[in-house]
């Protein structure tokens, strides 16, 4: 059976998000655990978000094509996580006032009058690098002009073209930004302007403005073994670049569910 994710936001009482899975325990081959408890290996043997980054996994399994990086993807780390590591970034006086105002939701222990995180809240796209904060995994498709992720969460499709274009000059912000990728040897560099300013950096709540560039690099190391390596840039916000590493690891029988971010209070008119 189809699986089904609906989080929303609720005007009633004590508020939660809530993730609700439809007919879980009966998942047919194909379809991945509910959410909750991350798979058994999920977590891989390679360290977590936010800890020292040790040496690359070995080469492990059938032989893989280091270009090829299609497939479902799901955090080593497992479900979620508030930031990716625990120093958090050097930031500017204007980051560290807007992080002042920030009321992170804390992983969803939280009612609406508790946070003001814009992606619980008015259900905006989470951006970048912050989607792979969010407890979902996501399929990479690679075409000869492109490489698309398709993110679980709210079915945000992200489009990193790698024909050789440069980005637009006149470049309409956007939550997800304007991604351009190369490969350097075995690895997929993305490069990312033309953010606007309505989302965090983290589910913590670090701010960043419409200068935000992000650089992406990701490696795969082995059959089902994938680094990311992350720079975030923003003159505004951050005093300097803040590094980030994810880990990401293979799951061939998992697909890619329907997950909807539904407001309740006003979901045709969110942005308003």
């Amino acid at each position: 059976m189809q699986r089904a994710f609906v989080c929303g936001t609720s005007v009633l009482g004590a508020i939660f998000v809530i993730c609700s899975a439809g007919m879980a325990q009966n998942s047919p081959a194909g379809q991945r655990p509910a959410q909750g408890n991350p798979p058994a290996g999920a977590q891989g043997n390679r360290p977590q978000q936010g800890m020292a980054r040790g040496p690359a996994p070995p080469v492990q399994g059938p032989p893989h094509d280091p270009h090829d990086l299609t497939g479902v993807w799901n955090t080593r780390r497992g479900y979620g996580g508030n930031s990716y590591d625990r120093q958090g970034p050097e930031m500017t006086p204007w980051g560290q006032q807007q992080f002042k105002l920030a009321k992170a939701s804390n992983g969803g222990e939280y009612t609406l009058q508790e946070t003001n995180d814009p992606v619980i809240t008015k259900c905006y796209p989470p951006g970048v690098p912050r989607i792979y904060l969010q407890p979902f995994p996501l399929q990479f498709v690679q075409t000869p002009k492109e490489v698309m992720i398709l993110y679980e969460y709210d079915h945000t499709v992200r489009h990193i073209f790698t024909d050789g274009r440069k980005h637009p000059d006149d470049l309409t912000p956007t939550y997800m930004g304007d991604s351009i990728g190369r490969w350097e040897g075995d690895t997929l560099v993305v490069d990312t302007v033309g953010f606007n300013d309505k989302t965090w950096l983290d589910r913590a709540g670090r701010p960043h403005s419409d200068q935000l560039h992000v650089v992406e690099r990701f490696q795969r190391m082995n059959q089902n073994d994938l680094e990311l390596d992350v720079t975030m840039e923003d003159p505004k916000a951050l005093a300097k670049p803040w590094n980030a590493h994810i880990g990401f690891q293979l799951h061939p029988d998992w697909n890619i569910a329907e997950q909807v971010c539904a407001d309740n209070g006003d979901f045709v008119s969110f942005e308003k």
